[in-house]
């Protein structure tokens, strides 16, 4: 049963109308003008920089920050790949992640504020991720790589372990998707039923935001919705889902894939839990970062 903090939250999220941003085509249309006039930072918040050593790069348009623990050599390294419908810059939520695995998992964290639909389309972006994943596997230096994504950002970081794998055979060390949005398409006749409860999700949004995101592509094109690429060879996954989220269904079907092609996933499903889930401040968003800490552990160890 979900704890009492998190329905309380899930409660505040439909009284306040969160879910209304994603609620029309025309909502998102107008979501996407309004960033082009004015746009959001993605800037890091200054208390990141109390615990963490930061600096920025640029990867071609996309600025890139690097977040270290300040004081203490890093044990592992993350590509960490943000959410946000692909129409979103990096928020609060992110980056208190970002805190986390910094300070808790001493890991380097790589942060890609990567362009967003609709100049930023899967078949640009999708390279570039691939080539930031691939220059962290190859910097070397103590522990493993670990690909984290959550929602949209999930969607880019597995078609980029797709990309990565089709060109070299290289991979992290491990692959782990938060609330994935794996197809944009959103035509899983599952979503109905489970639209009614989200407090965060609405059907029709995504769909329109996913086909800014898709560009001319098709929407079944693995760059667009990696659900649709081949799992074999991939790393090892960790799925994280919530049973109030409309994008459960990709999860699943993720995980039917996963098992048809014989590749490993760790399988984490949360009754009553919301989209991004492991981002929010309750007991089973904790459980989650505590379980990621965890896995950027063993990834270092295997090393």
């Amino acid at each position: 049963m979900p704890s009492l903090r998190s329905r309380a939250l899930s409660a505040a999220l439909v009284a306040t109308g969160r879910r209304r941003r994603f609620a029309t085509a025309e909502a998102v249309r107008a979501a996407v003008a309004q960033a082009a006039r004015r746009p959001a930072s993605h800037l890091p918040p200054r208390s990141l920089g109390r615990v963490a050593e930061l600096s920025r790069t640029f990867v071609g348009a996309w600025p890139v920050y690097d977040a270290s623990p300040r004081g203490q050599e890093p044990v592992a390294r993350v590509l960490y790949v943000h959410g946000g419908a692909y129409i979103d810059e990096l928020v609060r939520p992110h980056w208190s992640l970002i805190r986390t695995l910094v300070t808790r998992a001493r890991a380097r964290v790589v942060v890609p504020a990567y362009v967003l639909a609709p100049r930023g389309t899967a078949d640009r972006n999708v390279p570039v991720a691939a080539d930031l994943l691939s220059g962290l596997i190859e910097s070397g230096g103590a522990g493993g790589t670990v690909l984290i994504g959550d929602s949209a950002g999930a969607g880019l970081a597995l078609a980029a372990a797709q990309r990565l794998r089709e060109r070299t055979g290289a991979q992290p060390s491990r692959i782990v998707l938060i609330s994935p949005w794996l197809d944009l398409s959103m035509s899983h006749p599952g979503q109905a039923a489970l639209e009614a409860a989200d407090p965060v999700l609405a059907r029709a949004g995504l769909a329109e935001a996913g086909r800014l995101y898709a560009g001319t592509l098709a929407a079944d094109d693995p760059r667009v919705s990696p659900l649709h690429g081949s799992f074999e060879g991939l790393a090892p996954l960790t799925v994280f889902t919530g049973t109030r989220d409309v994008l459960a269904t990709d999860s699943h079907e993720l995980r039917r894939r996963v098992a048809a092609a014989g590749a490993r996933l760790e399988w984490h499903e949360e009754p009553g839990m919301p989209h991004g889930y492991p981002l929010l401040p309750v007991p089973e968003g904790r459980a989650a970062r505590d379980r990621i800490v965890e896995l950027i552990g063993e990834a270092a160890d295997q090393d």
